[in-house]
Parts: structure tokens; sequence; C-alpha cells
């Protein structure tokens, strides 16, 4: 446990940013898994209009750096790779 006075700030900061990044992990989650439903049940529309809203919130994440660029980037290409394949069938 921290003993000094910006030590036990910095400790009550920690939990705040470690709660609020897992919020927004947890939503990165969601959206994407919502993605892969749909792309699972072959409803073609569903999953774009689904692709667009989870590629703001991966977008989000990026910026507030809650997960690397490079992470957002590639969740997003491989859901849009998904996407794509299931329209073009």
């Amino acid at each position: 446990m921290a003993n000094h006075k910006s030590a036990e700030k910095r400790a009550r900061q920690d939990v705040k940013r470690r709660d609020y990044n897992k919020s927004i992990k947890s939503r990165v989650k969601s959206s994407v898994k919502s993605v892969l439903t749909s792309v699972t049940n072959n409803d073609s529309e569903t999953a774009q209009i689904r692709l667009a809203d989870t590629i703001t919130v991966i977008d989000k994440a990026a910026a507030k750096n809650v997960i690397h660029k490079n992470a957002a980037a590639r969740k997003v290409s491989r859901l849009t790779k998904k996407v794509n394949a299931l329209t073009s069938d």
C-alpha cells in the first residue's frame, strides 16, 4: 500500500483509470462480438450497419490510448474483411 501522499493519489488515479479503460475495452469487445454474430448468421445488412458502429467504437478507444492504434487498425481490417467476404458471396 502507498505510504506517501503523492503515492496514495497515484493509487487512486490508477483505480479510476483502470475502471475507465475496462469499460471501454468491454464496449469494444461487445461491439466486435455483435459484428461477428451477424457474420455467422449470414446477415449482411446488419453486419454492415454494426461494422460502421464498431469502427467508430474502436477508433475512439485508440484515440483515448486504451488500445494501441495498430491493434485498432488490425481489428478494423479483420472485421471489414469478414463482412466484405459475406457480401461478395
